[in-house]
């Protein structure tokens, strides 16, 4: 039986929605696959749903080529797993709790590692029983404080999630290298272009972590990349420091006058001016140590100021600092904080003073190492034996030749700097360039954390208890949709792949001859006897204008126009991806399909 049009629950929209920003938010809205409920939350109508589903077949194709077995939890959880693994505190605002009439403690499931761990424990117990890979297709909820794109970034999504449940090392290895390889069948044949990159595991724990990453400039991600073939998420990406360079013969450290100089612009220009450098060139943002004071707030509220030391000519990318002091929120030192330590002399901070009481008054000659208890943390870039321009801790004033390992050391190194074009890619195979790009699949080696935490052991060769291994593995299948959508239209509507469009060919009645309306059914009839998928717009007071306005917003790849040539035998075929429009036979419709699915 055809989905005729006519009959289909959907109402398609002349006008953007006010909220859209991206051009998949603003089509899946206009052509009725999506409507939005409350911000970052959307109902499915069945043009949306076919979509979908078209995605999570593909996905469950390839992961049951393996052996992965589909289970399915709910999405309302019990607090009790969750606390066992700390989460429920860690996840902080991001997480939706509630409690039921009893006052007991529930959330909405932002993931769900605990409970597929719990499950495998309750019913497996031997080495025999593995290895062991699950997975399910099920809603997630997080609540993003700015939820944005439609449903690239929402606060409910639909993800696949699995996990490989191994108790050896080596079984991890074999189970994670399955999982990996699946992902790139199912991108490949979803048509998405993709860069594996090394990232950060961050609150999930575990070692080895890799993302997906689909290049795009309306990504939220920035990776790097070089020719070389190395590839990273920024903060992923780090930076080695410099080998130590001897202390022997370097002049010793100077106090200067540099009036007004609160931002390293103006003090390069100030140095230049009244400070030249003795051997030739001019002072330049890469020789001056900017200090940066950050506040970490953590899970149980208490506040902690830092000092990050990094070159001028660097900025910190908060994204990485995220990661870098995760669990704890990270923001810039606020005016209250500088308040409250006036030794912060804003514009001029810097890990020594004029008296050599350098950041908390160590001894004379000893190098420093806190602000009177604030933490002071060094770029890998500030290493022993450079030296640098940077504040004297006094307004109007700085140090110059200040030099890391003599006139103080940190208290520890994070790699917060920003990452620029050019820089070394760590590997060694030359320099990186910058890109956007939208996360589709993150793999995890999350090894024995959760295991651990909640007690999954089972019997070796041996008779001996060990610890089960396991990996962790998304896929966002609704952020997926988007993004297909996102790199598959035109100014007019969607374009979807044949892989998941909602219907293989688009039938189209041009005129309202009831000659016309008659082959048209006929013509119908026969491409669904073929096998084929058809979406028939058979409304009978709708001007052709708006069918083809209609037929181009809602994507379907190949549509098929049944107007004044059908009586002759003839239609109409418009390929909307190469925008070709050619008279075919009635008769040899079916091969011309063909020919160009």
């Amino acid at each position: 039986m055809s989905t005729r049009l006519s009959q289909l629950f959907v109402r398609t929209l002349r006008e953007d929605p006010v909220d859209a920003e991206v051009a998949s938010h603003r089509l899946l809205v206009r052509a009725g696959y999506i409507r939005r409920q409350a911000p970052g939350v959307f109902a499915w109508l069945p043009l949306g749903l076919r979509v979908r589903r078209k995605i999570e077949a593909i996905i469950r194709d390839e992961l049951e080529s393996f052996g992965a077995q589909e289970v399915l939890f709910p999405g309302l959880l019990p607090r009790e797993p969750y606390e066992v693994t700390n989460r429920w505190t860690e996840y902080g605002d991001g997480l939706f709790r509630l409690k039921d009439r009893k006052g007991a403690d529930y959330l909405l499931a932002p993931t769900h590692e605990e409970v597929f761990t719990l499950l495998v424990k309750d019913l497996y117990s031997s080495y025999k029983d593995l290895p062991l890979s699950l997975y399910q297709i099920q809603d997630k909820y997080r609540d993003e404080a700015r939820p944005r794109a439609g449903l690239l970034r929402g606060r409910e999504f639909s993800m696949k999630d699995s996990y490989s449940f191994d108790y050896t090392d080596a079984g991890l290895e074999v189970s994670y290298q399955q999982h990996r390889d699946a992902y790139e069948r199912i991108f490949q044949r979803l048509g998405l272009d993709y860069v594996i990159v090394k990232a950060d595991a961050g609150a999930m724990g575990g070692s080895r972590s890799e993302e997906f990453l689909h290049p795009t400039p309306v990504g939220e991600d920035t990776f790097v990349r070089s020719a070389g073939g190395y590839a990273a998420n920024v903060e992923a990406f780090t930076t080695d420091a410099p080998a130590p360079r001897s202390l022997d013969g370097l002049s010793p450290a100077e106090v200067l006058d540099t009036p007004d100089t609160p931002t390293i612009a103006t003090l390069v220009d100030v140095a230049n001016q009244k400070h030249a450098r003795a051997d030739g060139p001019e002072w330049t943002a890469a020789d001056t140590l900017k200090c940066i004071v950050l506040a970490l707030t953590a899970l149980d509220g208490t506040r902690e100021l830092v000092v990050v030391a990094l070159p001028g000519d660097r900025d910190i990318d908060m994204k990485r600092a995220e990661v870098a002091f995760a669990p704890a929120e990270v923001e810039a030192a606020n005016e209250a904080d500088f308040a409250k330590h006036p030794e912060l002399v804003k514009g001029y901070i810097g890990p020594w003073t004029a008296d050599r009481a350098m950041l908390g008054g160590s001894a004379e000659g000893e190098p420093a190492r806190s602000i009177t208890g604030i933490r002071l943390l060094l770029d890998p870039r500030v290493s022993e034996g450079t030296a640098w321009v940077t504040g004297a801790n006094e307004h109007g004033k700085h140090v110059f030749g200040l030099v890391a390992g003599r006139d103080f050391v940190g208290d520890g190194e994070v790699q917060i700097g920003s990452v620029v074009a050019g820089d070394p890619a760590p590997d060694g195979s030359g320099p990186v360039e910058l890109a956007r790009g939208m996360e589709i699949g993150h793999v995890f080696q999350l090894g024995r954390k959760y295991a651990e935490a909640l007690g999954l052991k089972v019997l070796d060769e041996n008779g001996k208890l060990v610890t089960v291994t396991m990996g962790s593995y998304g896929i966002g299948v609704t952020r997926i949709l988007a993004v297909i959508a996102e790199s598959n239209n035109d100014g007019k509507g969607l374009i979807w792949p044949k892989n998941v469009s909602p219907f293989d060919v688009h039938v189209v009645v041009a005129g309202k001859d009831a000659a016309v309306m008659e082959i048209a059914e006929s013509l119908v009839g026969n491409l669904e006897a073929g096998g084929l998928d058809v979406l028939f717009d058979d409304r009978p007071k709708v001007s052709p204008g708006v069918k083809f306005g209609d037929a181009e917003l809602l994507g379907v790849p190949l549509i098929v126009i049944v107007g004044r040539d059908a009586p002759e035998g003839r239609v109409e075929l418009w390929n909307r991806a190469t925008g070709e429009r050619t008279s075919v036979s009635i008769d040899e419709l079916g091969s011309a399909l063909a020919a160009q699915a």
